[in-house]
């Protein structure tokens, strides 16, 4: 019961932190980039977090709850509530910050590093390659944002370019929603599945109804509207001042690179692929047109997540794992 109490717990935080961190700078770049309310961003998004399941199946949630964790592993559950706490309070720290990290990185993490201090033999070899095609997705997404960026600079201007740059931006801004309800947003799904069935394997098996889903996306969309105001000023937004076709191309880019990956079933970060697409969109103007500067607290959150997520998730497993004993 207490194991129960504390998965459903750490499932409504998670979720929030995930709205904060995720939703938020998503919303920012697209609010900024837009004409009128932020009302309707929000609607997109959120729709697409809802109809998630439905279009794309739970394949990446799979990969969190059956493919990371051992199948002959003693406490399972406890294992991914140790791993999903350390990575939450991990994240919650540098979003305080305004920094946007990777949520994905820091479950992975966190799971792995629970794992071991509760005793298991984590999944290394998977874990492995979600790590390397996680860490190729800003590559990609750079490399996608660079040329999308060469492509629309060449496009002859006209009087209705500002319209068709909008609507081309809308347009890419709905594919990237799409792009994270079939990737990065599922592990949403995957912490609230485990937390409904108090269990992981098979936790997955019955896909999610109606409330839970709609649960899971206002929730989502709540901790967005809470963190926008403090995303909005965070390194990610000053780190180019881009130009609407820069910010359409850097949305295509991710989009396309985080829906190939999410049909390898391999979660990877919405926040870092856009980050990569959007120093791609800048650069195709040349270096300059980039302000490292504001890259370095980016690369350095980024680069700290997955040791002090093992580190947290490790502490997390040894003190579960005296309690249990």
């Amino acid at each position: 019961m207490t194991t129960t109490i504390a998965l459903f717990i750490t499932a409504l935080a998670f979720v929030l932190v995930c709205g904060a961190n995720d939703g938020a700078s998503l919303l920012a770049m697209a609010v900024r980039h837009s004409s009128g309310s932020a009302v309707p961003v929000l609607l997109m998004l959120t729709a697409a977090v809802a109809a998630g399941p439905a279009l794309f199946g739970l394949r990446v949630a799979r990969t969190f709850t059956d493919g990371l964790i051992p199948g002959d592993a003693v406490h399972p559950a406890l294992i991914f509530l140790c791993g999903a706490a350390a990575a939450l309070v991990l994240v919650l720290l540098l979003t305080w910050r305004g920094i946007p990290t990777s949520i994905t990185l820091a479950v992975l993490g966190g799971l792995a590093g629970a794992g071991s201090g509760l005793g298991e033999r984590p999944q290394w070899a998977r874990l492995g390659l979600v790590l390397g095609i996680a860490a190729a997705a800003p590559l990609i997404g750079a490399a996608a944002g660079f040329a999308l960026g060469r492509g629309a600079r060449r496009m002859p201007t006209s009087a209705g370019m500002p319209r068709l740059v909008h609507g081309a931006h809308m347009a890419a801004f709905g594919c990237q929603c799409l792009a994270y309800a079939a990737n990065d947003g599922q592990k949403m799904f995957a912490v609230a599945a485990v937390a409904s069935a108090g269990h992981v394997g098979g936790s997955l098996d019955t896909p999610p109804g109606l409330a839970p889903v709609v649960a899971v996306a206002l929730v989502f969309a709540a901790g967005a509207v809470l963190s926008l105001r403090r995303v909005s000023g965070g390194a990610a937004v000053r780190l180019l001042a881009a130009r609407p076709w820069q910010v359409a191309s850097a949305e295509m880019a991710s989009s396309a690179t985080v829906l190939s990956s999410a049909a390898l079933g391999a979660p990877v970060s919405m926040t870092q692929t856009v980050i990569g697409g959007l120093v791609g969109a800048g650069a195709s103007e040349g270096g300059r047109r980039v302000r490292w500067q504001f890259a370095v607290p980016l690369v350095t959150a980024w680069g700290v997540t997955l040791p002090a997520a093992y580190a947290a998730g490790l502490l997390a497993g040894l003190l579960a794992r005296g309690v249990t004993a």
